[in-house]
């Protein structure tokens, strides 16, 4: 049976738990955004990461005006999550490695998920 934990942090404490884990090589398995209230501007990211067995994620719950930074220095494949939330959702994150400005997808609607 696979191990799962959750931890819930905030935006400033997303690359040094990242960090953490590449040193204890976990490996990056999805990121996930959603919006929270239909009637709020909140939206819950979930980082999820694997090793062997076990499933672990990190969650953080933002708002539009909230930066997050970019994990795709310290797992490269993190770019194309992070530019699909960009251009699903508008959210503010910083320093991608290869960074599509909101433009991953031709979208007949600009952020549809907003």
């Amino acid at each position: 049976m696979t191990e799962q934990a959750i931890k819930n942090i905030s935006a400033s404490e997303l690359v040094t738990e990242v960090l953490h884990l590449k040193h204890e090589n976990w490996r990056l398995m999805q990121i996930h955004a959603t919006k929270l209230k239909a009637d709020e501007p909140s939206y819950e990211i979930s980082y999820s990461f694997v090793k062997e067995y076990e499933l672990y994620n990190l969650r953080i719950v933002v708002t539009p005006e909230t930066e997050i930074m970019s994990i795709s220095d310290i797992y490269e494949p993190a770019f194309i999550y992070e530019n699909e939330i960009t251009a699903l959702f508008d959210l503010n994150i910083k320093m991608i490695s290869l960074d599509y400005h909101g433009n991953l997808y031709r979208l007949n609607n600009k952020t549809p998920f907003k």
